[in-house]
């Protein structure tokens, strides 16, 4: 009888079991639809190219690699600065690998290392902020320009770098202005602080005007417009600054095309077993192979090549406009202005006075910012 109320029982036992069992085999096959799938087992989510995340960490990248490029060209820098800015301590060095020579060592004998890196305190305040918005505006313009591998075009990329030039150019040229003027400065008796310096431009007035003679309506509209344009304050901070949007334009657009273009050729299949590295984890899914560490050095050694050849006429321009109020009467130079006298002092050959300086030190600079920009992306997860 036990038996057979045992036997009885059973049924209904199972019959409670079974709805549970069905429940945990409809949960497996739910987990099979790829559409619930990341809600089983979510996946890692890369972080969107206009979410704060991606763009604090894109500045970051940038910033970091306009530093250490920057840091390691600045005894290059200063010198070129004082050549282009035709000093006149210095001007009869110029022309030859033997005068940068001796221009840095007649620096480093009047104040030691701290000569070398005159102004580079300003140049690190400048550039990072510079090099952060630099490739972040870069990689926003480029999301917004180029929407598909169909539209990675040549004037695409150019328009992309050149925007993100100027972009960056528009809010940190101040800093550049004092920059230039901090390295300009050479006797060791007339040294100035950051405030000094920023001081002085800032009260940087053109020479007096000699009297408007003509009729009385001239005379009047002249004083008139006298009155209303500035002879200083912010706008000497921007000395300069029309050239170097008009370097910029061809200098970063260049620049960027040039690189793009170098690791597209680097990334063949042809080349890429020798030229790429395995892809990371945590890269994003259509994100290139990072390039191994002499291939995206030598492909940032060529845009920095091309870049400056295609903008050194105007970035001589930039540094004598810059420079305006410590040389001559503090006239506030045009383009056109600051070109006729370089012409003038110099001929044709004014406009490449340090060319040559100019690539032992563009050329391993951009390499090297690009080279920490991209393994600080890879780094970054982005």
């Amino acid at each position: 009888m036990p038996s057979a109320f045992l036997k009885d029982a059973s049924p209904p036992t199972l019959l409670a079991d079974k709805p549970r069992e069905m429940d945990e085999a409809r949960k497996k096959q739910l987990a099979i639809c790829p559409t619930d799938d990341d809600t089983i087992a979510p996946k890692t989510k890369k972080p969107h190219k206009q979410s704060f995340d991606y763009i604090w960490r894109t500045g970051l990248a940038g910033g970091l690699a306009g530093s250490a490029a920057k840091t390691m060209v600045a005894p290059l820098d200063r010198v070129k600065i004082l050549f282009q800015a035709s000093n006149p301590q210095f001007a009869k060095y110029t022309g030859s690998w033997f005068g940068v020579i001796t221009a840095m060592k007649d620096i480093y004998r009047e104040d030691g290392t701290r000569g070398l890196f005159r102004g580079h305190s300003a140049t690190l305040l400048r550039i990072f902020p510079y090099a952060a918005i630099k490739f972040l505006a870069y990689e926003q313009i480029r999301s917004v320009i180029i929407h598909s591998p169909a539209q990675e075009t040549p004037i695409r990329r150019l328009l992309s770098g050149s925007l993100a030039g100027v972009t960056s150019v528009f809010f940190t040229y101040p800093l550049e202005v004092i920059r230039v003027r901090l390295a300009f400065e050479t006797k060791r008796d007339s040294r100035s602080s950051l405030s000094a310096i920023c001081k002085r431009i800032y009260n940087e007035a053109p020479p007096p005007q000699r009297p408007v003679s003509g009729p009385a309506v001239f005379a009047v509209t002249t004083e008139a417009v006298r009155t209303v344009v500035p002879r200083a304050g912010l706008a000497n901070f921007y000395r300069g600054f029309s050239a170097t949007i008009m370097g910029m334009l061809p200098y970063a657009g260049m620049s960027f095309l040039t690189h793009d273009t170098a690791g597209d050729i680097l990334r063949h299949p042809a080349l890429a077993p020798y030229t790429t590295l395995p892809r990371p984890s945590n890269s994003p899914p259509n994100k290139p192979a990072p390039l191994r560490s002499w291939a995206e050095l030598f492909s940032g050694g060529i845009a920095g090549l091309v870049s400056q050849t295609s903008a050194y006429p105007l970035e001589v321009i930039r540094r004598r406009m810059q420079v305006g109020g410590a040389v001559g009467d503090g006239h506030r130079l045009h383009v056109g202005e600051t070109a006729k006298m370089i012409f003038r002092e110099r001929g044709i050959q004014g406009f490449w006075v340090g060319l040559t300086i100019g690539y032992v030190k563009v050329v391993p600079m951009v390499a090297v910012s690009f080279y920490v920009y991209e393994r600080g992306k890879t780094l970054l997860g982005i």
